[in-house]
């Protein structure tokens, strides 16, 4: 399997909003629900949302009202909008299929701090 492909982190500023995206080349977005999972330093790798073939989501209380899960079958991507971002986002952001992960790919970096 091909890993997935995290981009779009960096450094934002708190109540900066910043936009992630997801892609595996050559591979398809099919039946398969997508989860969005960050850690922090010194701490577990944590699902913060989820969006279904159908496009149905999910987000952690933690994120909820902040973060908007998304997907684009024919251009093969999700994506995570990230809006009023807090200090405590402050992650590396990875992608990956649920509930069958595949290999976890080198996520991207979110640093939010003034």
């Amino acid at each position: 399997q091909v890993q997935f492909q995290e981009s779009g982190g960096g450094l934002v500023q708190p109540g900066g909003s910043l936009t992630l995206s997801c892609v595996a080349p050559g591979s398809s977005l099919g039946i398969y629900t997508m989860g969005w999972y960050r850690q922090a330093p010194g701490k577990q790798r944590e699902l913060v949302a989820t969006i279904t073939r159908y496009a149905d989501t999910y987000y952690a209380d933690s994120v909820k009202g902040r973060f908007l899960a998304s997907r684009d079958d024919p251009k093969k991507a999700v994506y995570l909008q990230m809006n009023n971002l807090k200090p405590e986002d402050t992650a590396v952001y990875y992608c990956n299929e649920i509930p069958r992960p595949r290999p976890w790919g080198q996520g991207t970096l979110v640093t939010v701090s003034s």
